[in-house]
């Protein structure tokens, strides 16, 4: 499959678009919430669903220490 707008083949700006947002958002702390929707349903059955909201804060929270909780320091 040939790029609509390069035409360079096997090239999906899309695909690639995702990856690299998806990528930032880890260098930045924030997890993937359909990943983690799909981690929780799968692995622990019956356990409440955080909102997006909720993961966003839980996510926030983890890397900047807020309420109580430990942060990351990478020094």
């Amino acid at each position: 499959m040939n790029c609509t707008i390069c035409g360079l083949p096997g090239l999906d700006l899309n695909r690639l678009a995702r990856k690299l947002r998806d990528g930032a958002k880890l260098m930045v702390g924030q997890g993937d919430y359909d990943a983690y929707v799909a981690h929780v349903r799968e692995r622990h059955e019956g356990a409440p669903v955080m909102t997006r909201d909720e993961f966003f804060r839980a996510r926030e929270n983890a890397r900047f220490g807020a309420g109580g909780e430990r942060a990351f320091r990478c020094c």
